[in-house]
């Protein structure tokens, strides 16, 4: 098998082996804190903000998705120099187990939300949540994120107010207003 690279408008993907279609269902997990921190002073070193950091696991793939940004926005040599600065750092470290796919990322327009803080930055706009476990009969929540307060958000859904402890969220993301 040959290395491979994949280059589209919003990252780059370095994988160690190519092998299958590129067709994937995702399951995500909560934030790698040890990977974070590694990032962290690498990535801001270069003059990039580390939004966050996603290990996707499908059958035997794994994708390692570290998302970026800086005021100015993301290019695609961005996602490049900051690949290949990760990719340096992985293969010393070698964090991760076996074989995986690493992307470096812009949020983009529906930008994913990672921190209590990150939340806070984004009081007043629409967000899009889907939970652990069923809250209130359910996992999905799409509305006007109102405060962030004690470690839960609180949004305004058509059909009510809603309490959402932080630790219950599985993912969360902005929904962009066209």
């Amino acid at each position: 098998m040959q290395p491979l690279t994949i280059i589209t408008a919003n990252f780059v993907s370095y994988t160690k082996w190519a092998s299958g279609p590129f067709f994937y269902y995702w399951t995500m997990q909560k934030q790698n804190q040890v990977l974070v921190d590694s990032f962290e002073s690498e990535i801001s070193a270069l003059g990039f903000e580390l939004v966050g950091v996603e290990m996707l696991s499908n059958g035997n793939t794994t994708t390692l998705r570290v998302y970026i940004d800086k005021d100015a926005g993301i290019t695609i040599d961005d996602c490049v120099l900051v690949s290949q600065q990760l990719t340096g750092l992985l293969d010393v470290e070698d964090p991760i187990q076996g074989h995986y796919d690493l992307e470096v990322s812009s949020p983009g327009l529906d930008r994913p939300i990672f921190t209590l803080a990150q939340f806070e930055c984004f009081v007043g706009q629409n967000v899009n949540c889907r939970l652990y476990a069923k809250l209130d009969g359910r996992r999905r929540f799409k509305g006007k994120l109102v405060k962030v307060e004690n470690e839960h958000i609180f949004m305004s859904i058509d059909k009510g107010d809603y309490e959402i402890p932080f630790d219950m969220i599985e993912r969360a993301k902005l929904v962009p207003d066209f």
